[in-house]
């Protein structure tokens, strides 16, 4: 590990380094149980590793591509095989960093190395980009087995609860992926592919990541979600607006819930059929009870539901949700206001929220990822590694609202007629 970290620093990429973006960590096993990744000759490994890496590191990042088993003295892990800020040339640094990957051994012997999930993670999360905002990826066959310990059940849970319970990793995800390999030694159906991102600036970074599609490029597969699953685990969908006249709902580009509202609607009340959304792949939502509340315009109001629980709700699957939303029309101004006449011609915008929460909430993995995950991981206790902490039982999605007021022309104008009549 100490020889890492000083690599790192004589290479320049350590946490001091002022850097314009995030740092991002990219962790490549190497330990025996990956040895038909490696020799293979129609193993596609090398060129995943090499696309990921070109396609989510992006001018003026610094990048870190590192390989790791598990340390031992003489044989530190992870091992850094490139180190630099990235520029147009950084995708061919990191074919040939790793042309010369192979499987490693156990220093003084024959014996091919183990694994250590947890290990690699841990120093490059507090040694690497010391506690600073960056994106971790691992690139693994899960098998987690620190000294070649069996019982990869507990070592898998163990690898869990320092994702879930590590303050410092904002937000996880895993990708699986098929790919059949056979080597002298092992055979493989497939890979996991882990992203941790350390810190609120580095969990805003992957969401901009995921938006712009950088990591769709390599990986089609669906992102499982790990960490958070305490908030965004549902989203809320208009369908129509019922009972309330010069009142429109839609949503933009950004996932926003926008109301055009005429300056003539007054309806206290709007009727709002939803598509209610489960976000949380691959959790099924077992149960919960939902409620919901408004905050626009400086007011703090309650929504009405027709239905206040949640049953066997499949991720990706949506299921209608009715509700009664009270409108701000007291804080919306006339149209012969200030604001209004500054806003003439375009529209008055004033901003809010929808909360939704979902309490006593239980989560199970749906049964079509545990069959995904067993065609993949034969024989491995995978699924272990995703089950919802028993601690987290509720949660909040919140909906960013703008209501838009659209006021004519008209009271301008009349305005500047009166103003030239008085002169």
């Amino acid at each position: 590990m100490r020889a890492f970290v000083l690599f790192l620093a004589l290479c320049g990429v350590m946490p001091a380094w002022a850097m314009p973006q995030v740092a991002q960590v990219i962790l490549v096993q190497n330990s025996g149980w990956m040895e038909p990744f490696y020799t293979d000759p129609q193993s596609q490994f090398k060129p995943l590793v090499a696309a990921l890496a070109g396609n989510v590191a992006q001018p003026g990042d610094a990048l870190v591509l590192a390989a790791f088993n598990q340390s031992l003295p003489g044989a530190p892990s992870p091992r850094a095989l490139l180190s630099e800020q990235v520029t147009k040339d950084t995708p061919a640094h990191v074919r040939a960093a790793l042309a010369g990957l192979e499987t490693a051994h156990k220093p003084g012997g024959t014996a091919l190395a183990d694994t250590d999930l947890g290990e690699a993670v841990e120093t490059t999360v507090t040694k690497v980009l010391g506690g600073k905002a960056g994106l971790v990826w691992l690139v693994t066959n899960n098998r987690n087995s620190p000294n070649n310990d069996q019982a990869t059940a507990q070592r898998n849970r163990e690898f869990y609860a320092l994702i879930h319970k590590g303050a410092a990793i904002t937000k996880a995800l895993a990708f699986p992926l098929r790919m059949p390999v056979q080597g002298q030694h092992y055979h493989a159906n497939g890979l996991m592919v882990y992203v941790f991102a350390v810190g609120p600036e580095g969990a805003r970074a992957l969401d901009a990541m995921l938006v712009a599609g950088r990591v769709q490029r390599v990986i089609t597969e669906p992102p499982a979600r790990l960490k958070p699953l305490d908030r965004d685990t549902v989203r809320l969908v208009p369908r129509k607006v019922e009972n309330a006249p010069g009142v429109e709902f839609s949503m933009d580009a950004a996932g926003r819930l926008r109301a055009d509202v005429s300056p003539a609607a007054r309806t206290p009340n709007a009727t709002i059929q939803w598509q209610l959304q489960n976000t949380m792949y691959p959790y099924t939502i077992a149960g919960a009870t939902i409620s919901a509340r408004s905050m626009l315009g400086g007011e703090n109001r309650p929504i009405a539901l027709k239905t206040n629980t949640v049953t066997r709700l499949a991720p990706g699957r949506a299921e209608p949700l009715a509700s009664t939303v009270q409108l701000p029309v007291a804080q919306l101004p006339g149209k012969w206001s200030m604001a209004a006449l500054k806003s003439a011609g375009s529209a008055y915008v004033l901003p809010g929220r929808i909360e939704l929460h979902l309490q006593g909430q239980r989560l199970e993995l749906s049964q079509a990822f545990r069959e995904r995950m067993a065609a993949l991981f034969p024989g491995d206790p995978l699924p272990d590694i995703f089950t919802p902490p028993a601690d987290i039982q509720a949660s909040t999605a919140v909906l960013p609202v703008e209501v838009h007021v659209h006021y004519g022309s008209g009271p301008l104008v009349a305005r500047c007629e009166s103003d030239t009549d008085s002169e």
